[in-house]
Parts: structure tokens; C-alpha cells; sequence
């Protein structure tokens, strides 16, 4: 097929019936982006010769260099089906787990998936990932199977057991999709059965589920990839060829006189051709006869690769390229490289772009098929039902499922990344071929100029430098290359999809902020209100006009004037009003599109600084840039003035440090080692010691001694053996006890959604608890509020007073949580208990001096709602303001000396939470990465030794069946990993490559305090105990970093050294 022209692309785009917006997903080195050439190559964009080492869509150098895609790229591209035309946009994505959030937002925008899968290696880490990405999004996968080569060349498997093993990766890929399946059923099953507990108002403890019961009622035969359903490829994207089913079945149907129907059924599976009686039957297996497939697809191209690649037989290959009726050019022929001959005749007789094209135009949905499943999924933020959503809201529904152009319906547009493009390659900026005319207009011009200055010359000699420099260049500017300051700037393009309506350049929309409430937004702006009004104050709500309008080309851009519905595009003009993903929309009903799912965690931080310091404002801006650009990185300015990036691995690091270093700030810079973030945490008193002895209650006792050092709150300050802490503020006026207790790992894990509870204490005023993770997302910033519901009785106005100053424990609470006693580093996993807390109304201690002494003992009932995010959370450092503030504002009485109350009890429950933290067994957490290595058995023990090394704990590991290869699942702390993939390759010579995923945090059992005690220790560990400890050595390379004091000995031991024995 020849290149097609952009006037067609716009005509085909008027047809969303005939539009394919399709991502191809895959494990890194799987053969994406060589998949992606061939595609392309079918459009005349590329040659096909160079389909496979171009990597067109790698557009960027370090992508070229590293041989891995780095970021989401898309095209657009014609292909002719039968009598039908199709426009398919596709976004080829990276493999690796670095940057598996560029595959969330090309999932996102797409209705269906090209899903790789290495014929060698087979399912691996990253295709399920990206097989779970696509279930979340509701988007159709089809399947190819490529390097089939490799079977042939490398495993010199024959075409019987290749056969086999084929099989098997189908099995293994439809294992995945059965796993997604079965917890969606048995989600909804529960959530089913929840539902109707709570109308019923029974609690049917005495019943026993059938979880099976759900499973079989439940159709998934549509799910699966099965070759005789036509959603499975088998390819060589290197060599140029591919084919289904559906191919050999035409061939076949014509040579052999079978129905295509019937070989559609029995190609694939166990049947086998019975010669004599000219039928095919059942029992290949069985009877040990060779299976149909084999017979008639695999023993073809096996023989093709013997005599083309193996032997090299001339005479085999005339004969081969005659019957298949394919022409060879005479220089693919002579080619001393067996690779170019077949290259040439495959891609002639089973042409791979043909096989995926035509798979994907029949198997994966158009935008006019989205679900409505997906479509309230895409709408329903957090935890809101679709349902509760305001009427108009809902009635977009329609608009989403028609995809309609026509005027009259509404533009809903969603980013989903913003990226960075040169200035000068934009279209507007790109230089164009001059015609004739031009060339001859532009000489004349040149002539004149020449005379001028000659001229000029003769009449002032004096003035003959200034001219030639000053007004030449300006006036022999050609047109078209704009000049300045411009051409050095990076332009933000949106990478976008439209659902509804047509977009045209320069039309105004709504750009809708993640917590827009369209509810709200309803009430407050009149009816029929449009973008092109101006927007009265509505939270999360702003108006933008977009400036131009792209259609992304790979490399390239192409300028439109409109974009109907059911297209993928590039949108111009919205980076100061996009951050990363938005939704853009001409209606105020439209609600913001729920959150990409981000599969890697942002976790290692490295601190930036510029070479010159007068460079500062430069770096500032670019680090802004880069946060715009990047999914996943984040940008923070700590409280110590450090500018901290942070990213989701070491490669992605490498990138951005690149990036910022050469497109964004464009300065030297220099970047700290990486900072390894820990968490605070207290245990259960252990029962045995270090020694595994019985614990005695002096170990105990050394403890409290050991917390009740400090001498600054000796007056206010008092520890309770048990570990309970009494702390008086300093002017008498309020007094708190707090215990610390460790919270199960399961509550430090739940949903924000599930974990609230009703707790009944006697004698307690507030529970406040700390779990800083939900669902494997860190949060730095302490996320709890504690809501303090007290059954007032004839104590009502004490506990008025208690009300007024509940911010004030809250506030306390959050600054204790923000930076534990152990290295300034947040607590997690903590709940602190305040059993007592007693406070004096300034105003009713002037009048009764009898009440100062009683305490308030009403019985509280504590909700205790755990928040996910810093959105709703008081920050640690502000105080709560608003009307309770005036309530609880003190008169002069209270406002002595130490300052207000208020500030005072923030102090105090502050210092109360930290003593009673360092009351309890205290611990470090340590960030853990989850670690999957596939290696062959020889290097085996090299990858283990690097694991022990780094302090890795191997879970499990397997053998991949059909393959020498091994599967080892491990964990190791992110302190430990970094070069840890480089010291894998370098010690097993490339044959092991890692994945790292940030998967959870976990107690470092070691105490970092612990000193030997017992005689036992002192035996075991001598004297000085001096073996490493670990958590003592992660705490204190934190508290170095911070600038707190460490406690270590420089010199241990010191003696003068002497001569034992006299030089002769």
C-alpha cells in the first residue's frame, strides 16, 4: 500500500464505524515497536527493509540508544479490508516497568490492545501488568505470538514440539485473563451480597456461600484467546511475516476442496488429516498422528527456514519461491545475509502487517461499541455511584455511547498526558520546499540587495561595516524559520482523545480539575451557559481556548481545523492549564474522568541542585517543565530548600536527570545520591532476646530507663511503666496521657473506603491512629483526622471546652506523625490512645477554684476515618482555623507567659506522642521492592549471591516449563537496589534481567538501639556487639543526611603504635 495522504486520513476520521484506536502492550524486548515498523511500513511512511531496525516511533536518542521505548507514540494509519476502509490510530508503549505509567495513559485513550507475548519466553512480569491495565480499562485484547523464528533458530525446536509449546503459552496467557475474570465475578458476588444483608437487616452468619455458583452462570468464553476465534497472531515481526488462522484456511479451502468453516474448527486443536479417507478426524494425540496445525502451517515454514537460512539449498528455494508464486529480486538472492532471501519471500507470501490489520479491523471494538459498563466506570469519581449523579450528568452517558460530530452535542475531550515537542518541528515552524516561483522571486531579491550595497559602498566608505552587518542578515531571512527566543523553547502538546462532538481550533472548553463536582457547578452557573462566557468563581473549573489542533504522526505532526468524534489527537495552547491529565468538556454537566491507574510507585528520590548557583531560577523552571511532561515523576521543594525529584526507577531517574539536563533547564547540574525513604514504627514487646532466651523484666526496665532520660519536661513529664505518658502543659492549665500502640499490619493496609470502625472506651476522649499506605500508594504527608462525637452529661461544659480544643490534639498529632524521634521520618502503622486529658476553662478557674482539679469522665464514641490523601487532611503544620476558632480564642487570663493554650496543648500532645512512641519496642520500615529475575540455570547462583549481598529475601522460584529458564521471585529493600539490575547483568553475563516494582513496607526486625544485656548477648555478640546492625546503620546515614546527631565513636581503642620486634 502507498503512502496515504492527509486528506484522506481526514476523510476516514468523518467515519468512527470504521475507526481502530488500538496500544500495543508487551513485557520489555518482546517486539512492540519492531511490530509497530511493519505496521507502518504498510503505509509507505517507512521501507519495508528497514521494518525492524528503524524503530520509527523510537523517536527520542536515548530510546535509539538504549534499544528500549521510553515513552507512548502515536500514529495514524489507512488500511483497506475487503471493500472497506479503516482508520487505525495506534500508540505503541513502553515494556519497561520504569515507565509502565506511559502505558496507563496510552490505555486510557484506547478501545482495544495488541498484546505481545515472546514465543520463547512466553508470559512474563510485564505481560501481566499490562494484561491487568487493559482488564481495569475495559478495553478488548487480541493476541500475538512473536519471535516464532526463535523456536526454529535458537531452541531448534521441531515443528511437533513447537506446537506443543505454543499451546502452553496460550494456556498461560489465558490463566492471566481467567484470574482477572473469577475476582471480577467474586467481587461483584460479594458486593451483591452486601447489598442485600443490608436490606434484609440480617446478619446471615450461619450461611454458607457457593462462590462456585457465580463462576458458572458467568459467560467468559469471549475472554480468551484461542486461534479458531481469529484474536491470535503467530509472527516473526523481525523476519516480516505472520499469520491466523483465517489465512491457511483460505489457502487450504482452495487446494484441498475442504469448506473454510470446517478448517476454521479443526486447524487449531486435535484433529488430524486421514489420507485414505481424504477426512479430517478427531485424536491426533492419541492415535500419535500429527495434528492438523503442524501438517499444514508449521512443517511450511519450517522447511522454508531449512532450506532459505540452514542449508541454504538454491535449488529447494527457486522451487519454493515458484510454487508460492512470489518474487525475489536478483539482489535478495545473491545477498550473502540468508536473513534478506527470506525476509523477501515471507513478506510476499504471509505479509504480517495484513494479518494484524485485518484482525484488529474485526476484532477489536469501533468507538461507536463502548460499553456502558465502561462508560459510568469512566464517569463515577471515588467512591461516587453512578447513580447519584446529577441528571444531566447521566444523560451524557448517551452522548459517549453515539459518539456523535453532530453540532449539537457536546465536546468531551480527555488528556492523558501532556509532552514535550521542539518548537521547530511543529508544523507552523517547519521549513516547507520553496516552488519555482519562490526561488526566482527570492533570487531577484538577492541581486537587488547585492546592488544596494555596492552602491552603498561607493557613496560612504566610512559606513561600509555597519551596513553590511546590521542590514543584511534581518532582510535575507528566508521566510518560515521563526527567530529568537521561541526557537529554543519546548512547545506542550496534549496527547488527547475526543468521545463527543467535534473539536475545532481555536474553540473555547471547560478544563475540569480533578475534584470538580459538576452537582455544584450546576447550581452556581445559570442554564445553557457556554465556554465562551466568562467563568464566575466555581472550585476546579477553568476556561481555556484551544489554540491549534495536531494529528500525531509518530515523529511528526499535521496541522487540522477539526477533529470529529472517536479520534485520537494532539491538542496546542493548554499547558498553562493542563498539568498532566484533565478532562476538557463544552458542558459544566460533565464530570472529571476518573484517575489513571498508575501500576509503578514513585519512590526514588534523588535532591537537585545546579553546577552555578546563579543558574538556580533556570533550574526551577525546568523541573517545572519536566513535571509536566512526565506521568509519573513528582517535583518537591522540601522544608530544607532542597529541590527533590522524584521518580519510579533507575532508568526512568536516568531519563529525567537527561532531560532536565539537556531540553528543560538546559544547565549543568548535579544530583545527590538517591534518598531512601523509611518509615517509624512500634512493635509488641518481643517475648525472647537477641539469643533467643526468655525475656526478663529487667529487659524491660532498661527501657523505661532508657526513655526517661530527657530532662527538659522532668516538672510536666511523667512514664508510666506500662508505657502510658502524662504530659501537663507548662502552665498547669491541661494535661494528657497517650499510649502508643502498634496497629495490625492488615488495618495499616486497608481501603480508605473500608476502614472505619466505632471503638466504645470507658474514660477516653480520642483515638487517633496513623497508617501512612493505601493500596500500595505511599503518602508522605500524615493522613488521619480523628471526628470526636461525645455523649455530653453533666459534665456538658467541660466537654465544650474539650470540643474547642480538639483541633489542637489533631494539629499535635500530625506534627508528631510527620517526623518521628527515630530519624525525623514519618510514623506509620501507630495508633495513639489518649486515656486521659484534662483541661481547665480559664473562665472557671477564676470563679470556682474546686474545679480545677476534676477531670472530665463522659463516655466518647470515636469515629475514626482514615484519609487517603493530603486533599482533605489538615497539613502538619497549620493549625485548624475557621469559626471554632473565635470560640476557643483565649482571653487574657489564659494568654500567659507560654502563650496560648491552644499552642500550647499542640505542643504538648506533640511531645506526649513522641515519649510515648520511644515508650514501646521501636522499629525502622524499610521501603521493599518486589523483585522478578528470569535467568537459565547455569547463572542461577550468581543471581542468588547478588540477592544475599543486597539483603534480598527470595520468595519462591520456578521453573518455566518448556524453557531452561527459571522464574525467581524476591523482595529486596529500595535502600539495597540501586545498581543492583547492572551488578545481575554484569555477574551473570546478560543472561538475568530484573524487574523491581515498589510493592510494600515492611519492620526491619533488628531494634536499632539494642545494646547486649543478658550474659547470654554478651557471649554471643562480645563485648562490644560491634556485628552490623542494620536498621542502626540505614537510621543513621538518615540522620546524617538530616544534619541530626549521630551517636558514633570515630576512634575506638587508640593506642600508639609501636615496633614489636627492633629493625636489625
Amino acid at each position: 500500500m502507498g503512502h496515504t495522504s492527509l486528506d484522506k486520513i481526514i476523510a476516514l476520521q468523518r467515519n468512527p464505524a470504521n475507526i481502530r484506536n488500538l496500544c500495543i502492550l508487551a513485557h520489555v524486548d518482546h517486539g512492540k515497536t519492531t511490530l509497530a515498523d511493519c505496521l507502518v511500513a504498510s503505509n509507505g511512511i517507512i521501507s519495508g527493509r528497514l521494518a525492524g531496525k528503524l524503530r520509527y516511533l523510537d523517536s527520542r536518542e536515548d530510546e535509539q540508544i538504549r534499544g528500549i521505548t521510553m515513552k507512548s507514540s502515536a500514529i495514524s494509519l489507512h488500511y483497506r479490508n475487503g471493500d472497506q476502509e479503516y482508520l487505525l490510530n495506534l500508540i505503541d508503549s513502553p515494556g519497561h516497568v520504569d515507565f509502565s505509567s506511559e502505558v496507563s495513559t496510552a490505555v486510557r485513550l484506547c478501545d482495544g490492545a495488541i498484546v505481545v507475548v515472546d514465543a520463547v519466553e512466553g508470559v512474563c512480569p510485564q505481560t501481566q501488568v499490562v494484561l491487568r491495565q487493559a482488564w481495569l480499562e475495559n478495553i478488548r485484547p487480541v493476541l500475538v505470538i512473536n519471535k516464532i523464528d526463535r523456536l526454529i533458530m535458537e531452541l531448534k525446536l521441531t515443528s511437533q514440539e513447537a506446537y506443543t509449546h505454543l499451546q502452553k503459552i496460550l494456556e498461560q496467557v489465558n490463566a492471566v485473563t481467567g484470574t482477572l475474570f473469577t475476582s471480577k465475578v467474586l467481587e461483584e458476588r460479594a458486593e451483591k451480597e452486601k447489598i442485600e444483608e443490608r436490606e434484609s437487616g440480617t446478619l446471615s452468619g450461619d450461611q454458607v456461600y457457593d462462590w462456585s455458583a457465580g463462576l458458572e452462570e458467568a459467560d467468559d468464553s469471549h475472554l480468551y484467546f484461542s486461534p479458531d476465534q481469529g484474536n491470535v497472531v503467530f509472527a516473526s515481526a523481525i523476519d516480516g511475516w505472520g499469520f491466523s488462522i483465517q489465512q491457511f484456511a483460505h489457502i487450504y479451502s482452495q487446494r484441498m476442496g475442504i469448506k473454510t468453516e470446517v478448517l476454521l474448527k479443526t486447524l487449531w486443536g486435535d484433529f488430524y488429516l486421514n489420507a485414505k479417507a481424504k477426512k479430517i478426524m478427531k485424536g491426533a494425540q492419541a492415535k500419535g498422528k500429527k495434528p492438523l496445525f503442524v501438517q499444514l502451517v508449521l512443517d511450511n515454514i519450517w522447511s522454508l527456514y531449512d532450506a532459505v537460512v540452514t542449508r541454504r539449498d538454491k535449488e529447494k528455494v527457486e522451487k519454493v519461491v515458484t510454487s508460492l508464486g512470489v518474487k525475489v529480486m536478483a539482489r535478495d538472492s545473491r545477498h550473502s545475509d540468508p536473513k534478506v532471501l527470506l525476509s523477501a519471500i515471507c513478506s510476499q507470501w504471509l505479509p504480517v502487517s495484513q494479518a494484524v490489520l485485518s484482525m484488529v479491523c474485526e476484532k477489536l471494538p469501533s468507538p461507536l461499541d463502548m460499553t456502558a459498563e465502561r462508560v459510568e466506570k469512566l464517569m463515577s469519581v471515588g467512591a461516587r455511584r453512578f447513580d447519584t449523579l446529577p441528571q444531566q450528568t447521566q444523560e451524557l452517558k448517551r452522548a459517549f455511547l453515539q459518539c456523535s460530530s453532530s453540532e449539537n452535542v457536546p465536546v468531551i475531550i480527555f488528556v492523558s498526558k501532556m509532552f514535550a515537542v521542539d518548537t521547530k518541528a511543529l508544523p507552523q515552524n517547519r521549513q516547507r520546499p520553496l516552488t519555482q516561483e519562490e526561488i526566482a522571486q527570492r533570487r531577484e531579491l538577492a541581486k537587488q540587495r547585492h546592488a544596494d550595497r555596492m552602491a552603498a559602498d561607493q557613496r560612504a566608505a566610512e559606513n561600509h561595516k555597519e551596513l553590511t552587518h546590521s542590514g543584511t542578515p534581518q532582510e535575507g531571512q528566508p521566510a518560515g524559520v521563526s527567530t529568537g527566543k521561541p526557537a529554543e523553547e519546548e512547545t506542550f502538546i496534549a496527547f488527547a482523545r475526543v468521545y463527543s462532538g467535534v473539536v475545532k481550533k481555536g474553540q473555547r472548553v471547560f478544563v475540569l480539575g480533578p475534584k470538580y463536582d459538576p452537582a455544584q457547578a450546576l447550581n452556581m452557573l445559570p442554564e445553557k451557559y457556554s465556554a465562551s462566557d466568562c467563568v464566575p468563581e466555581v472550585p476546579h473549573l477553568s476556561c481555556c481556548s484551544m489554540e491549534s489542533i495536531y494529528l500525531l504522526m509518530g515523529r511528526e505532526l499535521e496541522e487540522l481545523e477539526e477533529v470529529p468524534a472517536g479520534n485520537v489527537l494532539g491538542v496546542g495552547g493548554l499547558e498553562e492549564y493542563v498539568l498532566k491529565s484533565a478532562t476538557l468538556s463544552t458542558s459544566p454537566a460533565c464530570p472529571p474522568f476518573t484517575p489513571l491507574n498508575f501500576e509503578a510507585t514513585a519512590i526514588v528520590r534523588v535532591a537537585i541542585e545546579p553546577k552555578h548557583p546563579s543558574e538556580m531560577p533556570k533550574l526551577v523552571r525546568g523541573m517545572r517543565l519536566l513535571n509536566q511532561a512526565d506521568p509519573c515523576a513528582e517535583v518537591l521543594i522540601q522544608e530544607t530548600g532542597e529541590h527533590v525529584l522524584v521518580t519510579a526507577g533507575e532508568v526512568h531517574l536516568q531519563r529525567c536527570l537527561d532531560d532536565l539536563r539537556d531540553r528543560f533547564a538546559k544547565i549543568e547540574i548535579s544530583a545527590s545520591k538517591p534518598i531512601i525513604p523509611f518509615r517509624e514504627t512500634v512493635i509488641r514487646p518481643p517475648k525472647v532476646d537477641m539469643v533467643n532466651e526468655e525475656l526478663g523484666k529487667q529487659h524491660k526496665v532498661a527501657i523505661i530507663h532508657q526513655v526517661s532520660q530527657p530532662q527538659s519536661h522532668i516538672n510536666t513529664l511523667h512514664v508510666d511503666p506500662s508505657g502510658l505518658v502524662t504530659l501537663t502543659t507548662p502552665n498547669r492549665l491541661a494535661t494528657v496521657s497517650v499510649r502508643a500502640i502498634p496497629l495490625p499490619q492488615g488495618k495499616t493496609r486497608m481501603h480508605i473506603d473500608q476502614f472505619k470502625m466505632t471503638i466504645h472506651f470507658n474514660k477516653l476522649c480520642c483515638v487517633l491512629c496513623h497508617p501512612t499506605m493505601s493500596k500500595g500508594k505511599t503518602i508522605d504527608s500524615p493522613g488521619t483526622v480523628a471526628n470526636i462525637y461525645y455523649k455530653v452529661g453533666e459534665a456538658g461544659a467541660q466537654a465544650t471546652v474539650l470540643r474547642d480544643f480538639d483541633n489542637s490534639i489533631v494539629s499535635g498529632f500530625q506534627l508528631a506523625t510527620l517526623s518521628g524521634p527515630m530519624c525525623e521520618e514519618p510514623l506509620m502503622g501507630v495508633c495513639f490512645s489518649i486515656e486521659r486529658w484534662d483541661i481547665q476553662s480559664s473562665a472557671a478557674s477564676q470563679k470556682q477554684d474546686s474545679m480545677e482539679k476534676d477531670s472530665i469522665s463522659n463516655e466518647a464514641v470515636v469515629e475514626i476515618k482514615v484519609e487517603g490523601s493530603s486533599e482533605t487532611t489538615p497539613q502538619a503544620g497549620g493549625i485548624a482555623s475557621g469559626p471554632s476558632q473565635a470560640r476557643r480564642r483565649p482571653d487574657v487570663s489564659s494568654a500567659d507567659c507560654y502563650g496560648p493554650v491552644s499552642g500550647q496543648l499542640i505542643a504538648a500532645m506533640k511531645e506526649a506522642c513522641r515519649h510515648a512512641f520511644q515508650a514501646q519496642p521501636q522499629r525502622l520500615m524499610a521501603a521493599m521492592y518486589t523483585c522478578e529475575i528470569m535467568a537459565t540455570a547455569e547463572v542461577l547462583g550468581r543471581v542468588y549471591g547478588v540477592l544475599g549481598k543486597r539483603e534480598g529475601r527470595v520468595l519462591h522460584e520456578e521453573m518455566k516449563e518448556g524453557t531452561d529458564m527459571f522464574i525467581i521471585k524476591a523482595v529486596l529493600p529500595v535502600a539495597e537496589s540501586f545498581g543492583f539490575a547492572d551488578e545481575i547483568r554484569k555477574r551473570t553475563s546478560g543472561l538475568a534481567s530484573p524487574q523491581l516494582v515498589f510493592s510494600h513496607w515492611e519492620v526491619i526486625s533488628s531494634d536499632p538501639y539494642w545494646v547486649p544485656t543478658t550474659e547470654e548477648e554478651y557471649l554471643h555478640f562480645g563485648e562490644k556487639a560491634d556485628s552490623a546492625n542494620q536498621a542502626l546503620k540505614y537510621m543513621n546515614a538518615v540522620r546524617r543526611r538530616k544534619g541530626l546527631y549521630v551517636e558514633e565513636k570515630i576512634v575506638e581503642h587508640a593506642e600508639k603504635q609501636r615496633t614489636l620486634s627492633k629493625n636489625k
